[in-house]
C-alpha cells in the first residue's frame, strides 16, 4: 500500500510492501524525484520545517528543467528513477541529457552543497566568537 504527503510543490510516498521512501518535488519548470529515508518523510509535514530542503537532502534520481533560460532538458541519475516512483507521472522533456554530462553535473552539485556547508560552518564560527 502507498502512503503519501502532500504539500505546495512537493509530494512524497511510502511503500510499505517495498519498504521505500521516494518524493517529487517541482516548481516552475524545474521537476526533482528523489528516495528519501523515513526520519525525513516522517519530518515533512512538522512545523518549522522546509520540505523541498528535507527532500533535497536524499538522493536525487531524475531531474527535468523546462526554463527560458535554456531548452528542457532531462537528468537521468538513477536509471531505475521509474521504478522506484511507479506513483509518479513523469515530466519529460525528451532531451535527455548524456551520462557523461550527468556524471559532471552531479559532481558539480555535490561541491557547491559542500561549499555551502562549509560557508554556513564559516558564518556560525564567525558568530560564536
Amino acid at each position: 500500500m502507498l502512503h503519501f504527503k502532500t504539500g505546495i510543490g512537493w509530494k512524497a510516498c511510502y511503500d510499505d510492501e517495498r519498504n521505500l521512501y521516494t518524493a517529487k518535488t517541482s516548481w516552475r519548470g524545474d521537476y526533482h524525484l528523489y528516495e528519501i529515508d523515513e526520519e525525513i518523510f516522517n519530518r515533512l509535514d512538522q512545523p518549522g520545517e522546509d520540505p523541498d530542503e528535507l527532500i533535497s537532502s536524499g538522493r536525487h534520481l531524475y531531474y527535468s528543467q523546462d526554463s527560458p533560460i535554456g531548452p528542457p532538458t532531462d537528468m537521468v541519475i538513477d536509471e531505475n528513477y521509474a521504478a522506484l516512483c511507479p506513483w509518479v507521472e513523469i515530466q519529460k522533456s525528451g532531451n535527455v541529457m548524456p551520462s557523461e554530462l550527468t556524471d559532471v553535473a552531479v559532481d558539480l552539485w555535490e561541491n557547491e552543497k559542500t561549499r555551502g556547508q562549509r560557508k554556513e560552518q564559516r558564518k556560525a564560527g564567525t558568530r560564536e566568537q
